[in-house]
């Protein structure tokens, strides 16, 4: 069991909002299943489910002038509510609405659907309102990139440049310099110091002289 009722409005993250001061008597709560019936041949009748609909709620109660003892702990002017309710509608940002009670609790965003109110008579200054709310969910548009549609243009023989084949020739061997490893051969002959075991397989040397190659040796290098 709760030890309290009550109902809270917030906005943007409890920056502003209040407790309503006198619970209303009944809160209307409608959660439609958006469901279609359709007409078959050969089949009959039948029900294609849809997704849920938001929940809608609504209630009414006053904004007292005067003091109440079953109204909440702080209770403030009449006009502080209606005008705050009056101007989070106008930023077209949902609000937070947050019921407690004994079976059951909510705590949802929600967008304020309408708001009617009215000062009652024989009580200056309350105001009797009612309130309907409808569950928001956040979401975030996605961009989408549209294309524009090419238009056939009368085609232009046009002369493109060629590009120059390199006619310029790897050597086919290469005379060790001081200095010398056989990647350094590679990268000098083949541009990929990578390339060096193939110089070594094509030049028959074993893994034993790769530090000790000969200045002047001529090696063949792999095309």
């Amino acid at each position: 069991m709760a030890d309290k009722y009550g109902i809270y409005l917030s906005y943007n993250n409890q920056q502003e909002g209040f407790e309503i001061p006198i619970l209303p008597g009944e809160i209307e709560i409608s959660n439609g299943g958006n469901s279609s019936k359709y007409d078959v041949s050969a089949l009959g009748e039948i029900n294609v489910i849809k997704s849920p609909q938001l929940a809608e709620y609504s209630f009414s109660s006053i904004f007292p002038a005067f003091d109440y003892p079953f109204a909440a702990d702080i209770v403030f002017d009449p006009g502080y509510y209606k005008d705050l309710i009056l101007k989070w509608m106008e930023t077209k940002r949902p609000i937070r609405f947050v019921f407690t009670g004994s079976t059951f609790d909510i705590n949802v965003a929600a967008s304020i659907e309408s708001f009617d109110w009215k000062e009652v008579a024989g009580s200056p200054g309350t105001i009797e309102y009612t309130l309907s709310l409808k569950e928001y969910v956040f979401y975030r548009p996605q961009k989408i990139v549209v294309k524009k549609k090419t238009t056939t243009k009368k085609k232009t023989t046009t002369s493109k440049k060629k590009t120059r084949a390199n006619d310029k020739q790897k050597p086919k061997t290469y005379k060790l310099v001081s200095g010398d490893t056989l990647a350094k051969v590679a990268k000098k002959t083949l541009g990929d110091s990578g390339r060096w075991k193939e110089i070594q397989k094509l030049n028959g040397i074993k893994d034993s002289d790769l530090k000790s190659l000969k200045i002047g040796r001529v090696l063949k290098i792999p095309s």
